[in-house]
């Protein structure tokens, strides 16, 4: 990525916004106001304990009651705050339902923003990829597993990540019932590792495509003497047929306007007789907007469906074969990544990654894990056919 692009990308990192200039009563209001929410989760403000918080700027209390998740986030990469042990303190934060007790005018901008307009449509969808994807493919060699997995593992009889993201790989792969010779699509491709253990292992013909320039130039080199075909393409504007659909950790960028669109995409390049395999972070209810704070700094126009919606825009094209929820093993990869980017910060940092970016990373990945521990989230595959198949079909776990 060139140091323009950078600079665009990491601009966002200057700190919380619509703050009071000094302390006064209104302050310290705020401040008891904290103390009550966080004693509901067992948090306490300067406490001893791993999940406790130690506060080293007390405009931290009205920049949560006036933004939200978003100032609660901009604090921390200010430095206004610090915890020990942040998974736990959002496990325990979400346990105790917090986040619905603290409400800001934002939050109804940013969900009437979502109904009013399609910010997922096909104009806008390589802006996760220059925004997330295209920071930098150091960081996530440092970060993810070498086959450069950016979704939860299967850490059943795993071990190590390694081994939890390949008993993944090979699970989905068993559950499309891959054949040598079959043309599979992979729908958000990331850098290659799915493509490129399907090809290898199962004999298949892939064709694979996504948003991100940073991801298709290192795919295309991982797959370079397989029968893969990368390309930089929205799954709106492909065209084709193929006996397997899959996609991973991608329709989280979808948007609930557009699931429709996509499940009526992927059952017109599906064959009758084929199969398809999503697999999505999942919410528990319905939502049309997503985390602020995610919004802004992390993956911007993203959006964690729930079952309804999904069900509702697979209705009348596919028949659902198996749905299977292994979120719990979400938490424990955000966990093993958090603690790869830490090991890996040293050879990381400088210009290109400074300190703010440091905290804003680890923000991220360790409130996910909390949610994920919390069951807030949930990480689901499902399988789908056409027309149903025949003689039923068996899900191996």
């Amino acid at each position: 990525m060139n140091k323009t692009k950078l600079t665009q990308n990491f601009s966002h990192l200057s700190g919380p916004t619509l703050l009071p200039s000094k302390q006064g009563p209104g302050c310290q209001r705020f401040k008891s106001r904290c103390q009550q929410l966080l004693a509901l989760a067992n948090i306490q403000i300067d406490g001893s304990r791993p999940w406790d918080i130690q506060v080293h700027n007390d405009n931290l209390y009205p920049s949560i009651f006036l933004s939200g998740s978003l100032g609660l986030g901009e604090a921390y990469i200010a430095g206004w705050w610090d915890c020990d042990a942040l998974d736990q303190f959002f496990f325990l934060v979400l346990r105790a339902e917090l986040d619905k007790k603290v409400h800001t005018w934002k939050d109804g901008y940013i969900a009437l923003l979502s109904r009013v307009y399609n910010l997922q449509k096909i104009s806008r969808a390589f802006e996760i990829g220059h925004h997330h994807y295209n920071i930098g493919n150091d960081l996530f060699e440092k970060m993810l597993d070498k086959w450069l997995i950016y979704s939860c593992g299967y850490w059943k009889n795993a071990e190590t990540l390694e081994q939890a993201q390949e008993k993944k790989l090979d699970l989905v792969c068993q559950k499309l019932r891959l054949k040598p010779g079959q043309r599979l699509l992979d729908i958000g491709c990331g850098w290659g590792g799915m493509s490129a253990y399907a090809a290898r292992k199962y004999g298949v013909e892939v064709t694979g495509i996504t948003v991100s320039q940073k991801q298709a130039e290192f795919a295309k080199k991982l797959c370079k003497d397989l029968p893969v075909t990368i390309e930089l393409k929205d799954y709106r504007n492909l065209k084709g047929c193929f006996d397997r659909i899959v996609s991973i950790g991608m329709f989280e960028h979808v948007g609930y306007k557009n699931y429709r669109t996509y499940m009526q995409c992927m059952r017109k390049m599906l064959q009758p007789d084929g199969l398809a395999l999503l697999h999505t972070i999942g919410g528990n209810i319905s939502v049309v907007s997503t985390n602020k704070w995610i919004n802004r700094y992390i993956f911007p126009n993203s959006m964690i469906p729930s079952a309804r919606q999904i069900t509702t825009a697979a209705e009348g094209l596919f028949i659902i074969e198996d749905w299977h929820n292994f979120g719990t093993y979400y938490d424990k990869t955000l966990m093993q990544w958090f603690e790869n980017f830490d090991n890996g910060w040293e050879s990381l940092k400088g210009k290109k990654y400074d300190q703010r970016f440091y905290r804003m990373w680890k923000y991220y990945l360790l409130s996910c894990a909390g949610a994920f521990r919390a069951r807030k989230n949930q990480l689901w595959q499902l399988v789908l056919s056409p027309e149903g198949c025949i003689n039923g079909y068996c899900a191996p776990r």
